[in-house]
């Protein structure tokens, strides 16, 4: 069982709470969404219990609004992060009503605050960008090199790149391809062909390793994703891009590069792993936006007037 709040004196082991989150946090394998999950239960348990309420016995539908106003007026938290933390209060109770914990989830019908995409914004860097934090990478070490080549060449995400073990891809081979096996989102597993490129830089990484994390940081220790930001970010700027230049940029990078060499819509989606196509067609959509935009057309067709 998950053990949650760490050694904080928030709630007691054999609080009712204390057990309920346990129990929720247990539902999930990945440290990561564990991880995430205790941070949102955390900050709303506080709030509770600093308004003198027991989560599962004073908490009604209005407590939970008063809750979302406290994250986006007191915490200044934005939508999509209010969004999502009054989702995993929602799904909480929703375990805890299963559970019989409680007779009624009350926050089953709390307003969450709308979430608007730009769609621009999924828009990556272009190939000359990715090229350049190649050259700057490639210049600087063979662990970034390999960092920004598995994301940006391979589309992984930051976590399943600082999480790729060197016994994922040594002497690896399917089909006469290269292989590296990672854990992905929502622990599905998938094999990844390993172009010869992106393999070298894999194998200088590893240094003459056959086991253990690929990404190490100086310390020794596995590269976590901060880490791996900060790098990013200071590679960015090393080569001149001027873009806000984050690890999820070089996945949205993959899509957009992909679809711009050819690559057919479903495959991209295949190698990116979009469960539903209609995200990857966001991407094809939004890089072809300005291109294809009316404002175009109306300025030609009144300038002709």
């Amino acid at each position: 069982m998950h053990t949650p709040f760490g050694d904080s004196t928030l709630v007691a082991p054999h609080d009712a709470t204390y057990l309920a989150v346990a129990g929720f946090l247990s539902r999930y394998g990945n440290l990561n969404t564990r991880t995430l999950y205790e941070i949102d239960l955390r900050i709303f348990v506080r709030w509770c219990l600093d308004h003198q309420l027991r989560p599962l016995v004073d908490v009604k539908r209005v407590h939970v609004e008063l809750f979302g106003r406290h994250l986006e007026e007191i915490r200044h938290n934005g939508p999509s992060t209010v969004a999502h933390r009054l989702n995993v209060v929602k799904t909480f109770y929703d375990y805890c009503e299963i559970d019989e914990l409680i007779t009624r989830n009350p926050a089953r019908h709390v307003r969450l605050p709308k979430v608007w995409v730009d769609d621009m914004k999924k828009i990556g860097l272009d190939r000359y960008e990715v090229g350049a934090l190649l050259q700057q990478a490639r210049a600087t070490d063979p662990t970034r090199y390999a960092l920004v080549v598995l994301m940006a060449m391979c589309g992984l995400r930051v976590s399943e790149a600082c999480n790729v073990q060197i016994e994922d891809f040594h002497d690896r081979q399917i089909q006469g391809h290269r292989t590296l096996s990672i854990m992905g989102k929502g622990d599905k597993p998938a094999t990844l062909p390993l172009p010869p490129s992106v393999y070298l830089a894999l194998r200088d990484a590893a240094d003459g390793r056959t086991r253990g994390s690929l990404l190490r940081r100086a310390s020794g220790e596995q590269l976590d994703r901060r880490t791996a930001a900060r790098w990013v970010k200071a590679l960015a700027k090393r080569a001149g891009i001027t873009k806000h230049v984050h690890p999820h940029l070089l996945r949205n990078s993959y899509v957009t590069n992909s679809l711009d060499a050819g690559v057919p819509l479903r495959d991209v989606q295949a190698g990116a792993r979009h469960e539903d196509p209609r995200t990857t067609y966001r991407y094809d959509l939004a890089r072809k936006n300005l291109d294809r935009h009316a404002n175009h057309t109306l300025a030609a067709y009144l300038a002709v007037g």
